[in-house]
């Protein structure tokens, strides 16, 4: 492991970085001369021949854990299609605003974005786009509960609606500025925390896993 550029680097060759990304950071670049500092973009400045677009999978601004990007062409078609046939196992750890009684089971909730309030999701049974996360409670910590999540799908804040949905958990992540009562970037207690592929050329099978700084 090291640091460099502000990213924590779990492993580097030829071909990917895996880094673990912090809470607030944006894993790509977004709008206007501000929102250019990410992930993408310290990568780009740490390898120079590294693809302009080495991104294969993001995970929002404020939630942090892992993310492998690809430094070649073809090891981004590759990891691509790993995502994409959903070959890669990913876990996440989260503390919710409340207790959860159940101690686990899978949500499937269809739902979609609201153009009148982006980034915004809405639950959508017609025409939404079906989520599926299966999850585990692992505690209650002061009145909060700490679960895993291991999505199926891989839906744009799915984790985030799947808790703080009525016909989900029923409640939010803690710090969610969204979908909860969190005020400012960086407070969502929710992390990336395993992700497992293959590598785009050895196709060696490759696991990290990081611990939750909550």
């Amino acid at each position: 492991m090291a640091i460099e550029f502000g990213l924590e680097v779990l492993h580097a060759d030829k071909h990917i970085v895996v880094v673990n990304k912090a809470s607030g950071l944006l894993s790509v670049p977004g709008k206007g001369e501000a929102n250019q500092d990410c992930v993408v973009s310290r990568v780009r400045e740490m390898y120079p021949g590294c693809i302009e677009q080495p991104s294969v999978h993001r995970l929002d601004q404020d939630t942090s854990g892992l993310l492998v990007l690809a430094l070649t062409a073809d090891a981004h078609r590759t990891l691509s299609k790993q995502f994409m046939d959903r070959l890669v196992g990913k876990r996440y750890i989260a503390l919710l605003d409340g207790v959860v009684e159940e101690q686990g089971g899978v949500i499937e909730l269809k739902f979609r974005l609201d153009p009148d309030n982006r980034p915004y999701q809405v639950y959508d049974p017609v025409n939404g786009k079906n989520g599926i996360t299966r999850w585990r409670k692992i505690g209650v910590e002061d009145g909060r509960t700490r679960v895993e999540f291991k999505p199926h799908t891989g839906r744009t804040h799915q984790l985030r609606l799947h808790s703080s949905h009525e016909k989900g958990l029923g409640l939010p992540i803690v710090g969610d500025r969204l979908y909860g009562t969190g005020t400012g970037p960086g407070q969502l207690k929710l992390h990336a925390s395993t992700l497992r592929f293959r590598h785009p050329v050895s196709k060696k099978p490759m696991e990290f896993i990081t611990v939750a700084p909550f």
